[in-house]
């Protein structure tokens, strides 16, 4: 049995050194709410919770349930929740103020937990962090939960605090990319970068003249997650496992009403177009050359790929566009299948299972992060694993 360091990996399997100056992750954590629900058990649960007795919506529902490729996700919603409101589940109900004083405090929480797993891996104490990234599209308040949250992890009262409100899905990359630019440019910085979600603010009851709820309801779950980001790692203190490369954030014209959300007394109301996977296949070669040529990359399938999983069809679509080996994309659809799309926070559940991925004999040096939302927007990071 050979030895082995703190990350599990040979002795003989030596760190690639990070570069100098260069973003690296340096921990990662992840929470969720204390309910966990089966795919096979959500369609009686929903169609029981909103007293649906349309026979063809239910069926439906089975039908988005079973092509999701969904297995397990965690929520926020519960039957006590119900209990204490049940204007939630009643159609045309002004319920903005009761789903707000259910989502504040529960993505805060998740949060917390989130951060504070992060920085137990990390090992350094809280109050070395210097600037705080808080990304979420489940909230709204003023001040924001990226206060309430540094309050509670007892951070320092001059930490540089940015929020990231309604980015969607891609929300997460977006964080790590501004986490880049913080970091590089202040030097000695440790920025920790929190995302939190639920999908309270989206749960209502069926109606066939808004389907895209229930492809919400088969697909979306709740949770947080959490990193922390430096440069230049401190050596016998700090394990950073990826390095943040390059980054860039690019919108398609036209196509803002492609993934369109509007807030109402009601909550959150969400259409995504058709035509989505399309998009993202017309345009997703040439952004991710755009990111290789940082590097001088020009095989896809020469690189690790850590893509948000907004859906199996999107996954299917850059699969055989970029040509890819089967398995290039197992990491995003495991967390697709353990967690379902939890928006911002889903790109770190398919990189914390990259870095167990990339710890294998000949694991690939680079890679890409991509993740898609309204706009249609694109984030990418050329990743290289340490």
């Amino acid at each position: 049995m050979s030895k082995t360091d703190n990350n599990n990996a040979p002795w003989h399997r030596l760190k690639r050194a990070s570069t100098p100056g260069k973003a690296t992750v340096l921990a990662i954590g992840k929470a969720f709410p204390s309910q966990l629900i089966p795919q096979e058990y959500l369609v009686e649960g929903y169609i029981r919770d909103t007293k649906c007795q349309d026979v063809s919506i239910k069926e439906k529902l089975e039908r988005l349930c079973k092509t999701t490729t969904v297995k397990t996700r965690y929520t926020v919603m519960c039957k006590e929740i119900l209990e204490k409101y049940p204007e939630l589940a009643t159609e045309g109900s002004s319920t903005i103020k009761q789903r707000l004083e259910i989502a504040n405090p529960a993505v805060v929480e998740m949060a917390l937990q989130a951060s504070l797993a992060c920085i137990k891996e990390w090992g350094r104490p809280a109050t070395d962090i210097t600037h705080i990234i808080y990304v979420s599209s489940s909230e709204i308040r003023l001040p924001g939960g990226d206060l309430y949250l540094a309050t509670q992890l007892g951070l320092r009262n001059d930490v540089n605090r940015v929020m990231l409100y309604f980015l969607g899905c891609y929300g997460g990359a977006t964080g790590l990319r501004v986490a880049k630019d913080i970091a590089e440019n202040n030097p000695g910085s440790r920025i920790l970068l929190t995302t939190s979600e639920t999908t309270i603010l989206g749960f209502r009851p069926p109606n066939k003249a808004r389907p895209y709820d229930l492809v919400g309801a088969a697909l979306f779950g709740d949770g947080a997650a959490a990193v922390v980001i430096g440069t230049d790692p401190v050596t016998g203190k700090e394990s950073p496992f990826m390095e943040l490369n390059y980054a860039v954030q690019q919108f398609l014209p036209g196509t803002q009403n492609v993934i369109d959300g509007c807030l109402t007394e009601q909550g959150i109301n969400f259409k995504l177009g058709r035509d989505l996977p399309q998009k993202i296949e017309d345009n997703i070669e040439a952004f991710c050359r755009k990111l290789m040529s940082k590097a001088s990359l020009t095989e896809f399938n020469d690189l690790f790929w850590a893509v948000h999983p907004g859906g199996p069809a999107i996954l299917n679509r850059l699969e055989n566009s970029l040509k890819l080996k089967e398995g290039k994309l197992e990491c995003s659809r495991r967390a697709l299948k353990d967690y379902g799309n939890v928006s911002s926070n889903t790109i770190f559940y398919v990189m914390e299972y990259m870095r167990e991925e990339l710890k294998r004999e000949g694991g690939e040096e680079w890679g890409l992060a991509l993740a898609f939302g309204p706009g249609i927007t694109f984030e990418g990071i050329l990743l290289r694993s340490l």
